[in-house]
C-alpha cells in the first residue's frame, strides 16, 4: 500500500465525480475531508492526525508527505 500523488489525485477527483484534469493542487478544508474519508476507506486505516498535522495539509503533495506514513504504516502492521 502506497499513498502518491498520481492516488491522492484520483481520491480528489472522485469528490464530485470531476474529471482528473481539473482537480486543484490546493487542497481546502472540503477536499481534506473528503480525502480523510477516502484514505480510510480505500486503505482500511483510521486517520488519526492531530490539528498540527491536518493543519501543514495544504497542497496535494503536502498530503502525500503528511498522509503517506499513515497508509504505510497501516501495510507495515497488516504486512500488507
Amino acid at each position: 500500500m502506497m499513498l502518491d500523488r498520481d492516488a491522492v489525485l484520483a481520491m480528489l477527483a472522485s469528490y464530485g465525480e470531476r474529471p482528473l484534469d481539473t482537480v486543484d493542487d490546493r487542497i481546502d478544508s472540503l477536499d481534506l475531508a473528503w480525502l480523510l474519508y477516502e484514505i480510510e476507506r480505500r486503505f482500511a486505516v483510521p486517520v488519526r492526525l492531530g490539528d498540527a498535522d491536518l493543519a501543514r495539509i495544504a497542497t496535494v503533495d503536502d498530503a502525500v508527505t503528511v498522509l503517506g506514513p499513515v497508509v504505510g504504516g497501516a501495510a507495515a502492521v497488516t504486512g500488507g
